[in-house]
């Protein structure tokens, strides 16, 4: 398991970190260890989780991941 922490644009307030973590809870295989205003903790296996399924996911909720910080 690889632990990394994602840099979010967008977030401002506890509803976008809320609806940050349940879209990130949606992936198999990733843990999460925290969610705060601009970024996420996560734990996966990089075998079965990419950047894409991350930024994915964040789109979805709203907001956006930064890349390459």
């Amino acid at each position: 398991m690889k632990t990394q922490e994602l840099t979010i644009e967008g977030m401002t307030c506890n509803h976008c970190v809320m609806h940050v973590r349940k879209e990130l809870s949606k992936l198999s295989d990733v843990i999460i260890e925290d969610v705060q205003i601009g970024k996420a903790k996560v734990q996966f296996d990089e075998a079965k989780v990419s950047p894409n399924d991350f930024a994915r996911a964040i789109e979805n909720a709203g907001y956006k991941l930064v890349i390459g910080h």
